[in-house]
């Protein structure tokens, strides 16, 4: 008869039997029975240790943080700020003793107001009522639908946390009450046309102003307006004015275009032709001037020399007449008359 062990498994030809490998019970009790050898005897004492164990898992866990690379973390010891930390990986009291706050100080943060963006997961970006935000009264008493955004940064994460208790909620209505201030200093015209520039400017500054007084930590970037319209019951009427005024200053465009394309070609035509009578003056002048001083030179000599200066001149004008002249015949001063069947017509033809 072969022999067999405890649990009935078959020995191998060495005496020693082959095991089946272990199933995921027999791990787990196993394990219960070396946490049972660890720990103290008794339940109390039992539950003491995993409560303390637990304890430690949770302060380890809550130890450690990561800020961004855009951001600062805020520490606060037992709700007292402690410091402010860099980007990176860092360590800190657990159990809530020392809490953190990411703020992000390098991302731009907007603001909307009477349009809000898809997709926005910040509560003060998008309007709390769009259609009362955007109803401005301008300085002549008429109303208009204003849009526009504020594009901001933090820039001192400790006043921004601390000074005010809510500085998105307050930069809002700053920039509520900033807008319809400005637009209210100015004509319904100009603020649908040609003022939009200038109460962007004047906008910014004065809610750079008012964040700087309220020390809320926040730095204003831009002041944009989007959509300025108004109100819908006289909105086509309105179109068709903004219409003929861009439809003018097309036109006036144009004209200009026309103007400085015609005017300086004149100019440059009148320079021309300015330069070209200077040129042909001073040429004139200078053989006038020219022709005086060889006349006077000429004369100086016919008075030194009448006789010979008379032939030489004779000579210089023969030597400058004669090679024109295609037929030449010449008679001895002393002859008296020509004979009469000379045909001198017949002659032109030949040369020379």
């Amino acid at each position: 008869m072969p022999w067999q062990n405890d649990d009935a498994s078959p020995r191998g030809p060495w005496g020693r039997g082959s095991k089946p490998a272990p199933g995921i019970e027999d791990v787990i009790r196993q394990g219960q029975d070396r946490l049972k050898q660890i720990m103290p005897s008794g339940g109390l004492r039992g539950g003491t240790f995993l409560a303390i164990l637990a304890l430690v898992a949770v302060g380890a866990w809550t130890a450690y943080y990561t800020v961004p690379s855009d951001s600062v973390a805020v520490v606060q010891r037992f709700g007292k700020y402690l410091e402010e930390v860099p980007p990176g990986l860092h360590f800190k009291l657990p159990l809530g003793i020392d809490v953190v706050t990411i703020v992000p100080v390098k991302r731009q943060l907007k603001q909307e107001f009477g349009f809000a963006t898809s997709g926005a997961t910040d509560p003060f970006q998008i309007p709390r009522e769009a259609k009362q935000e955007t109803q401005v009264v301008t300085g002549d008493l008429n109303a208009a639908l204003v849009e526009w955004v504020v594009q901001y940064r933090i820039s001192d994460p400790v006043k921004f946390l601390f000074d005010v208790r809510e500085p998105r909620a307050t930069l809002r209505d700053v920039s509520e009450s900033v807008m319809r201030e400005v637009v209210g200093d100015r004509t319904v015209d100009e603020v649908i046309t040609i003022g939009r520039q200038e109460i962007e400017t004047e906008a910014l500054t004065k809610m750079q102003a008012l964040s700087t007084k309220y020390a809320m930590g926040i730095s204003i970037d831009q002041v944009q307006l989007k959509n300025i319209n108004p109100p819908e019951p006289v909105q086509a009427s309105f179109n068709e004015v903004n219409q003929a005024q861009q439809e003018k200053e097309k036109l006036i465009n144009e004209a200009r275009r026309d103007y400085n394309k015609v005017i300086p070609l004149a100019e440059g035509e009148k320079d021309q032709r300015i330069r070209e009578a200077d040129g042909y003056r001073l040429k004139r002048i200078n053989e006038a001037e020219g022709d005086a001083a060889r006349f006077n030179a000429l004369l100086a000599e016919y008075i030194k020399a009448p006789e010979v200066t008379r032939r030489r001149i004779y000579i210089e004008t023969l030597q400058e007449v004669m090679p024109a002249v295609r037929s030449k015949i010449v008679v001895d001063e002393r002859t008296r008359s020509i004979l009469p069947f000379l045909n001198l017509d017949s002659a032109k033809g030949d040369r020379p």
